[in-house]
Order: structure tokens, then sequence, then C-alpha cells
């Protein structure tokens, strides 16, 4: 994984990130956010996966679902921001569309995937804080901006 800072001005980051083939993409990006203390941001990406696994949040059991994609697949969008979580730390929540080879697509919360052969990440940091609190009654984490 590769950065630099593309822009700073008045309390905003920009930020190019590239992953290379091998890398997880969720831990890469965690870790760049945790590394630089993002606790506000937007993020862009595309690329290629290896492998990925995205989910489909089951409200009624209020869990993921996985949605494994066991091929090569283009990172046609991934978008989503940081916030810091209850822990402190990093806490993103990205969405994946991955295109196929015959033209078919698959979409939804990106739970894992493994770069091959790149990932070109744009992180936008806005000067301020967000927070991302578990709601117990949904089983998931979600926004509370101040």
């Amino acid at each position: 994984m590769h950065n630099t800072l593309l822009a700073e001005n008045d309390g905003k980051r920009v930020f190019a990130v590239v992953l290379d083939a091998g890398d997880e993409a969720f831990a890469c990006i965690s870790r760049f956010a945790n590394d630089h203390a993002i606790s506000a941001a937007s993020i862009t990406a595309i690329g290629a996966f290896q492998t990925a696994t995205v989910g489909f949040f089951d409200i009624e059991t209020k869990t993921y679902l996985d949605i494994p994609v066991d091929e090569q697949s283009e990172v046609l969008s991934l978008i989503g921001d940081i916030a810091e979580g209850d822990d402190g730390r990093a806490s993103l929540h990205l969405h994946a569309v991955l295109g196929l080879r015959d033209g078919s697509t698959r979409g939804g919360h990106l739970l894992k995937a493994t770069v091959r052969p790149t990932l070109e990440v744009i992180v936008t940091e806005m000067p301020g804080h967000l927070r991302r609190r578990k709601v117990e009654a949904l089983g998931i984490a979600l926004l509370k901006p101040r």
C-alpha cells in the first residue's frame, strides 16, 4: 500500500491510497485511516479484486449474509465513509459494486477483498468528527452526528 497527500487546506485533507496485488482492501484502508488519525471522511475507489465477500444485511436476523465473489472482478464502484467507532478507532462503512466477466454484477457491504492488480482509493477527510455507535436493537453501528 502506498499513499500520498494530494491537498490540504482549511482542515480538509485529500489522499490517494493505492493498494497492491495481494493486499486485503478493508484491512489496509482501516490501517491507513488509523495511521492518519482520520475520524471523518468519504471514500471512493476503483480497481479490481481477485476474490471478495460482500454482504447483505438481514434486518430480521441482524446479521450480514455473505455473498462470495470467488473470481476476478472489476471494482465498478466502491463508496463509503470513515467515522470513529466505539473503540476509538476508525470505523469503515463501505459498499461495493463488482463487475464480473460475463457483465453481471454483485454488490453489497464490503466485508473483505483481496486486491488484484490494484485498488485506487481517494480519501477525502473533513474538518470535523463523525462517531459511529452500535445500536443494539438493530445489531449494527450507525453514524451519530453531534
